[in-house]
C-alpha cells in the first residue's frame, strides 16, 4: 500500500524480476502533464522487459483525495500485482469533509485462478471464446480467512477496491450499515446504505459504525452480473470481530452471514449507482455547461472471423470480439500510442477516424437482437455490430462527469432534458453492461491514454491538443 497527500510528488522505481513484460498503471490518478507515467503497456509506454529491467514513474497527485490503486497493466497480468494508493488531504485542507474515523481498513477485492493467468488468456485467444472464470474471489489476497478487528462504538473508514478483471461486486457486512463518502478519490454527498456495489476498477470509501452487539460477523463480496444468462455466481467471505469479546475471541460465538442480493439484482445496483453524486465544496469545479463535442459510444460483443493464429477457434461459429462503435481495438507493436503522437508519426500505430456514433442505429437495449446473427456477423475481422450482446461489466475509463444513466434507449432529446440537477460524480468508471450513459463533457486536460478490456478489443483513445487522452 502506498500513501501520499494531495499535492505530493510521487516517485516509484519499478524493477521487473518477473518472466513477463510488465508495466504499472496508476489507476485513476489524474496525470496532469505526465501522461508517460500513466502506465498502460503500448499505450503510454513500452513495457518493462523481464530480467531486472527498470522504469521510474514520476507524477504529482493534485486535486484528488481518497482511495485509488495501482496494478500491472499487460493483459491478464492485471490480476497478479496490485495494491492500494491512499491520497490523504493536503496541508491546505487537512481534514476530511466527514467525521474523522477511529480506524481504517483497506479491502482489495480480487480473483484467483488455479492456473497461470497468462495461460488462461492464451487459451481464450486460441479458442476465440471468453476466458475461463476464476475459481474464487479474494479479500486482500485470501479466498477466505481475512479478519478485521473493531472496537465497539467506534467509526471505521473502509476503503474498498474492486480489483477483479471483469465483474461488478456486491459487498456487505452482516448487521452493519455504511455511509458512502467517496468514490474514485472524489468525495460524494454522504448517503446511507447496507450494500456497496463496485464496478471493476472502482473504489468506494465508506464509514462503518461498529455499533452491533459484540460478536463475530461475516463480510461478503459477491459477483453481480446483469446479463440474462449469467452463470458465474461466487462469493467470498471475511470476518469482522469485535475486540474484548470473550466468546468471539474464543471462536465460540455464532457468526452471522449477511443477506446478499441476488446475483442478477439490477435494481439494487442501479439504486446504488444512481445515488452517487459529487460533494459540492467551495472553490472546486462544478458541472461545465458548454459542450464542444458530443459522442454516442456503444459497447458490446459481436462475432468476427477466426484469425489464422486462433488454431482452436471454431471457423463456423467465429470468434468473440468486443467493440466500441463497431470498431475493435488492437494494440500497436512498433511503439506506444503516446510515443507515436509525440513523434508526430501515427502511420501504422493509430488512425484518427474513430466514429462519433455507431454506423447502424437500432434498439441497443432490445435483447431479441442478440439472436440476430445477420446483425452480429461482419466480413471485417475487427468490426462487428455493437450492443447486440450484453457483455460482462467492464469500466469505461474516461475522465468525465456523468450527467445521466439508465437502462433505456438513449434519445437525442434526453441529452439536455434529463440532466441530473445535482452535482454529478467525477468518478472515472461507469459500468455499462447494456446501459446508456449520456451527455458526457470530457473533464480535465491531461496528456494520457488508457485502455481496458483489451484482449477482446474494447478501447479507444482521445488525442488532445496537449497529448493523448485515454478512453
Amino acid at each position: 500500500m502506498l500513501e501520499a497527500r494531495d499535492g505530493d510528488a510521487v516517485v516509484v522505481h519499478v524493477v521487473n524480476y518477473s518472466p513477463y513484460n510488465i508495466t504499472i498503471h496508476w489507476h485513476g490518478v489524474l496525470q496532469r502533464l505526465s501522461g508517460w507515467a500513466d502506465g498502460p503497456s503500448m499505450v503510454s509506454q513500452c513495457p518493462i522487459r523481464p530480467g531486472g529491467a527498470t522504469y521510474t514513474y514520476r507524477f504529482n497527485v493534485t486535486g484528488q483525495e481518497g482511495t485509488l490503486w495501482w496494478h500491472a497493466h499487460v493483459s491478464f497480468l492485471r490480476a497478479t500485482v496490485y495494491g492500494a494508493l491512499l491520497i490523504r488531504p493536503g496541508p491546505d485542507e487537512p481534514h476530511y469533509p466527514f467525521p474523522t474515523p477511529y480506524g481504517e481498513a483497506t479491502l482489495l477485492l480480487g480473483e484467483w485462478w488455479n492456473a497461470s493467468v497468462v495461460d488462461v488468456e492464451r487459451q481464450a485467444m486460441l479458442t476465440g471464446g471468453p476466458p475461463n472464470n476464476s475459481v474464487a474471489l479474494t479479500i486482500n489476497g485470501m479466498p477466505s480467512g481475512y479478519e478485521l478487528a473493531v472496537r465497539h462504538g467506534e467509526i471505521y473508514l473502509l476503503r474498498l477496491v474492486n480489483a477483479a478483471l471483469s465483474y461488478q461486486l456486491f459487498f456487505k457486512v452482516a448487521g452493519h450499515a455504511f455511509t458512502v463518502v467517496a468514490a474514485d478519490a472524489c468525495y460524494t454527498d454522504p448517503y446511507d446504505t447496507d450494500v456497496i456495489v463496485l464496478a471493476p476498477g472502482q473504489t468506494v470509501d465508506a464509514l462503518m459504525h461498529a455499533n452491533a452487539s459484540p460478536g463475530r460477523y461475516y463480510m461478503a463480496a459477491q459477483v453481480y452480473q446483469s446479463v440474462a444468462n449469467a452463470t458465474y455466481t461466487t462469493t467470498t467471505t471475511g470476518l469482522l470481530r469485535y475486540e474484548h469479546d470473550a466468546a468471539a475471541a474464543a471462536g465460540m460465538s455464532m457468526i452471522m452471514m449477511p443477506s446478499m442480493p441476488a446475483f442478477k439484482d439490477s435494481a439494487t445496483a442501479q439504486d446504488f449507482y444512481g445515488r452517487l453524486t459529487g460533494l459540492l465544496r467551495d472553490g472546486k469545479p462544478t458541472v461545465p455547461l458548454h459542450v464542444d463535442t458530443r459522442m454516442l459510444v456503444t459497447y458490446g460483443l459481436g462475432i468476427a472471423p477466426c484469425m489464422p493464429t486462433q488454431t482452436l477457434c471454431n471457423r463456423t461459429r467465429g470468434s468473440v470480439a468486443a467493440s466500441m462503435n463497431n470498431v475493435s481495438f488492437q494494440l500497436p507493436k512498433a511503439m506506444s500510442l503516446l510515443e507515436a503522437r509525440m513523434r508526430g508519426n501515427a502511420d501504422g500505430v493509430y488512425t484518427r477516424d474513430f466514429p462519433d456514433r455507431p454506423p447502424v442505429m437500432f434498439d441497443f437495449t432490445n435483447g431479441s437482437m442478440s439472436s440476430n446473427r445477420s446483425v452480429m456477423l461482419t466480413s471485417k475481422g475487427t468490426r462487428g455490430h455493437p450492443g447486440v450482446r450484453e457483455p460482462p461489466a467492464a469500466p469505461a475509463r474516461l475522465q468525465l462527469l456523468r450527467a445521466r444513466a439508465g437502462r433505456r434507449q438513449l434519445q437525442r432529446t434526453h441529452r439536455r432534458a434529463l440532466l441530473q440537477p445535482r452535482q454529478p460524480t467525477a468518478a472515472q468508471h461507469r459500468r455499462r453492461a447494456g446501459r446508456w450513459v449520456g451527455g458526457h463533457p470530457l473533464h480535465g486536460r491531461q496528456p494520457r491514454c488508457v485502455g481496458h478490456a483489451l484482449p477482446l478489443g474494447r478501447s479507444f483513445a482521445f488525442r488532445a491538443s496537449h497529448g493523448v487522452r485515454g478512453g
